[in-house]
């Protein structure tokens, strides 16, 4: 446990340290542009809006992977239940037959 939390930090340090290096030398404000709406009433610093930039396809990223594997997750849930189901079945028609348990093979 305590090496995967070097391993954070060793990777966390510096990447930190390097946004905050860019964000500092980054501060000339820029005017931003949206295609149909043409340029926007404010000005932002490089920095935020490339972060902000990456911020938002790093969620975007995310919510797709989490929606692509709901899929997985249900067939897994469905699976799950058709398997307490057999093995409800199994005992009773264990217990309805009375056959003792098999051992398992040595």
């Amino acid at each position: 446990m305590k090496l995967r939390v070097l391993a954070r930090w060793t990777i966390a340090a510096p990447l930190t340290l390097l946004l905050i290096d860019f964000a500092l030398s980054n501060t000339e404000p820029v005017e931003l542009r949206l295609f149909p709406l043409g340029e926007l009433p404010f000005g932002r610093p490089l920095s935020v809006a490339i972060l902000t930039a990456m911020g938002l396809g790093f969620f975007l990223g995310g919510l797709h992977i989490w929606i692509t594997s709901l899929r997985h997750r249900w067939a897994a849930r469905r699976a799950e239940e058709a398997m307490r189901l057999l093995e409800a079945k199994h005992q009773e028609l264990r217990s309805r037959t009375g056959d003792p348990v098999l051992a398992p093979p040595v």
